[in-house]
């Protein structure tokens, strides 16, 4: 679930600019951050490293240029080495990418193997794209249309090309969030709309980048868009909405607020018909705060937050590894046991992914004092690997795969686990269909993981 970000500028060189949009995306990973700028000369600037923003952009370095492409890193492929950091480039061509390619080993035999230095997908997305631009003497939708055929998977990418500019382009599907943002000549393409309506005022949303759309933006700031993909429609992942992005911002056209505030409607509607006695509500810091809220409100019970969440802890569920992930939530997260202390305590979070976070969770508001713990989910159980880009496991690493909820609930300590349902869900995101196969094990695009 990476975060890539790209601007053109008419005249102010983007360097710090493209620092600060990628620090707006910094929530999608912290494995490794890059950016690549092109200059009035034609020369390719390239800085990247493991690390947050912060960390690979501290030491001073600047890079030239009014045009460039960055980066943050959530690995969900490959490993977490900084050769496999992006951009990634060739000799004319940089690119960053979100998403996950679910046909490597079929474009890899088309793709010359020494150009191939690393196991990641963009890289290999990169090489294949640049082959077919050679093919077709330097037509950008034309190869962009080749590469939608037949590369199969979730994805957004940006592309930095030498003599040529910048280009972006979003998977049939739009699988993968991508928008752009205009302002007096001014271009800036972004994972998420924070990052374009929080870095200045005066960019405005134009819309987001349609499912097998191309859109180029050449050396003079003229811009150029074509559906190039052969069938395309709108299914984006609904992962997004529950937990990825960021609440203030707008995914085609939806507002990841309100559909967050919808999930806790239904969701405590949900929990009124189970008769619970229930004393207070309390959330799993961040992501879950809009929905617990509206659950309080409609179960007219206290909202409280009981779990204080040390800030300077990265988002556990895109650490690499489970022990990481154990270790993490025990430095994360600590309790006020005065809200506990002999309460019925309903715990809402986002999503129950491996279940050993929520088990820890639970120990931790036992540990407070609480009498009974209920634990609500405003995302269906996931049941089945994502192949897209998030990093959901192996069937046999969810908690929810082949146990009922009261398993769940009894194997993460609970007295109950409420689930929120997949048809809700959708309805609450106010978009007809969505990418659901973590949910429901149907795959849009690719093949799915053998259970």
């Amino acid at each position: 679930m990476c975060g890539i970000f790209g601007l053109f500028h008419t005249e102010a060189p983007v360097f710090q600019a493209l620092i600060d949009g990628l620090t707006l995306l910094q929530h999608r990973g912290q494995d490794s951050a890059g950016i690549a700028t092109l200059d009035e000369n034609q020369d390719i600037h390239l800085c990247k490293e493991n690390g947050t923003v912060h960390d690979v952009f501290s030491s001073g370095v600047v890079l030239q240029g009014s045009m460039g492409i960055g980066h943050v890193r959530y690995s969900t492929s490959g490993t977490t080495d900084t050769v496999e950091a992006h951009p990634f480039y060739t000799r004319d061509i940089t690119l960053v990418h979100n998403g996950n390619i679910t046909n490597t080993a079929e474009l890899r035999e088309s793709v010359c193997s020494r150009d191939i230095q690393t196991g990641s997908d963009s890289e290999l997305l990169l090489h294949f794209f640049a082959q077919e631009f050679s093919k077709t003497g330097g037509d950008i939708f034309d190869s962009v249309r080749t590469l939608m055929r037949r590369c199969k998977g979730g994805f957004s990418v940006l592309l930095l090309i030498r003599g040529r500019g910048l280009v972006a382009f979003r998977d049939p599907f739009g699988i993968r969030p991508l928008c752009f943002g205009y302002k007096k000549g001014d271009y800036a393409i972004a994972s998420e709309s924070v990052a374009i309506d929080a870095l200045d005022p005066q960019f405005k949303l134009v819309r987001d980048i349609l499912p097998g759309e191309c859109m180029c933006i050449d050396l003079k700031g003229n811009m150029t868009s074509r559906i190039v993909a052969e069938y395309a429609t709108l299914q984006p992942c609904l992962f997004e909405y529950i937990y990825f992005a960021r609440p203030d911002s707008v995914l085609d056209g939806v507002s990841i607020y309100d559909a967050r505030l919808n999930m806790g409607h239904v969701l405590a509607q949900k929990i009124q018909r189970e008769n619970l006695a229930i004393d207070i509500v309390i959330p799993v810091p961040e992501t879950s705060r809009i929905s617990a809220l509206e659950i309080a409100r409609v179960l007219n019970v206290p909202y409280h937050e009981g779990f204080i969440k040390n800030r300077y802890i990265a988002r556990t569920f895109l650490l690499p590894g489970q022990e990481s992930r154990e270790k993490t939530v025990r430095l994360k997260l600590n309790t006020i046991p005065s809200l506990f202390q002999n309460k019925n305590v309903l715990i809402a979070d986002d999503s129950i992914v491996r279940g050993t976070t929520s088990k820890q969770i639970v120990q931790l508001a036992r540990q407070a004092g609480a009498n009974r713990i209920f634990f609500a989910s405003a995302s269906p159980a996931v049941l089945y690997p994502n192949i897209y880009g998030i990093h959901i496991p192996t069937c046999e690493e969810l908690v929810a795969y082949r146990r009922t909820p009261l398993e769940v609930a009894q194997y993460i300590g609970a007295e109950r686990v409420i689930y929120n349902d997949l048809a809700d869900v959708i309805k609450s995101c106010l978009l007809p269909a969505f990418e659901t196969s973590c949910f429901d094990g149907e795959y849009i695009s690719g093949s799915p993981p053998t259970p």
